[in-house]
């Protein structure tokens, strides 16, 4: 089958004139008459398919355009030509497709981060970049990896997940998701945390619709994946990296910055994971509550140590300091996890309390308790643990809100 595509695609290729632009339909008019004019014996599917097929090969993404169109995929793994896996309802499954070859494997790699002005070749071995419908592209190529292009392509719903949807997945529930919403009109500083595919990029977003639509917002992300449709007054800014020649880099960092002279009313990071996290911090302490952003983290309590590490790097200061900082800065860290079963959920929603006697306080406010299992999936709720500490916010915003006791 592979070696007829092959040769189907040759003979299409021998019909494009390369001297002139070819248009969409006429391409297509002249694969299906090399589909014709092939002698084998296929059905009507068998040949729409085929031309798809070739199709895609041409103007799209290749084999990758029908995995793109199945909503139910959300995550593709491209290990070299011959390895393709997929991830449907949190499993992981091989796929059966396969790149003809590692050039037309590279040919859309190179068209996928040619689109959003990235470079990917074996001086620049690493790549990270977006396609259209908003899905999170990881390019890594030979010779750092030794199997192949390895491509990870994270998708996203065409429409974005509200909280409404994620109470409906069991994701969260609806007192959980009332208190957040209550935090998030209170300008309460949030920290998102979890560890890779727990979902805190979708939770990040269904957390921003809560933010009053009056507001001035800035986002700012590695790769604009956030989508707030209700905010008019929004900035969307995008880091770069630096081109060929090693200039024109554009860091979060100096994003955020950029971002303090622009009269936010609230910012929101898509992720932090270096020296940016100073620059957040010092944005939440000097006016801008009402911040959001996450972080990779197992807990709430390695967020804090990851925090403290990466503004370390940043600057030298004493570990007190950086403490008080983070202790001032952050009032809420929502944690989330993914469970054995695939399933996303928050875990805990712990309070940053104080700093003292050397030590970041926290309360547990709300921690998902596990009841069982039933048809391979695990059963369980949000219990509250211990009420809210910190009401001034709640009280300045003039919520009724009733966890007050």
């Amino acid at each position: 089958m592979a070696v007829g595509f092959d040769q189907l695609r040759e003979r299409v290729l021998d019909r494009v004139d390369l001297h002139e632009e070819v248009g969409d339909e006429e391409l297509i008019d002249i694969i299906y008459d090399v589909i014709h004019a092939d002698p084998g014996n296929m059905s009507l599917k068998e040949r729409s398919d085929l031309a798809r097929q070739l199709f895609n090969s041409f103007r799209r993404l290749d084999v990758l355009q029908d995995l793109l169109e199945d909503d139910s995929i959300t995550e593709i793994m491209i290990n070299g030509t011959d390895h393709i896996f997929i991830e449907k309802e949190g499993h992981i499954e091989p796929c059966r497709q396969r790149f003809s070859s590692d050039k037309k494997l590279d040919d859309v790699i190179q068209q996928i981060v040619g689109a959003v002005n990235r470079v990917a070749n074996e001086r620049v071995p690493i790549a990270d970049a977006r396609l259209d419908d908003g899905s999170r592209v990881n390019v890594v190529l030979k010779p750092t990896a030794l199997n192949g292009p390895v491509v990870t392509i994270r998708r996203f719903p065409e429409h974005p997940i509200t909280m409404k949807d994620l109470i409906a997945f069991g994701s969260i529930d609806q007192e959980a998701a009332e208190f957040l919403k209550e935090m998030v009109r209170a300008r309460y500083n949030i920290f998102i945390s979890g560890g890779t595919g727990s979902g805190k990029t979708t939770f990040l977003n269904a957390l921003s619709e809560f933010i009053p639509e009056d507001e001035r917002i800035i986002t700012i992300e590695d790769n604009a994946e956030l989508q707030l449709t209700h905010i008019a007054n929004l900035v969307r800014m995008e880091a770069r990296e630096a081109n060929m020649e090693g200039v024109g880099e554009i860091s979060i960092r100096e994003l955020i910055r950029t971002a303090l002279r622009m009269r936010p009313d609230r910012i929101i990071v898509g992720e932090v994971r270096g020296n940016e996290a100073i620059d957040m911090l010092q944005a939440m302490n000097t006016g801008h509550d009402g911040s959001l952003s996450t972080g990779h983290a197992n807990s709430p309590k390695d967020m804090i140590s990851r925090l403290e590490t990466m503004v370390l790097g940043a600057m030298e200061l004493p570990l007190s300091a950086i403490d008080r900082q983070i202790a001032s800065a952050l009032d809420l860290i929502v944690h989330l996890g993914r469970l054995r079963d695939g399933s996303r959920k928050v875990i805990e929603i712990m309070e940053v309390t104080e700093y003292r006697q050397g030590e970041i306080r926290m309360r547990c406010l709300y921690h998902f308790t596990e009841t069982g299992e039933s048809d391979g999936k695990i059963e369980g709720y949000l219990k509250a643990k211990e009420p809210l500490c910190h009401r001034e916010k709640l009280f300045s915003a003039g919520s009724d809100y009733p966890r007050m006791a």
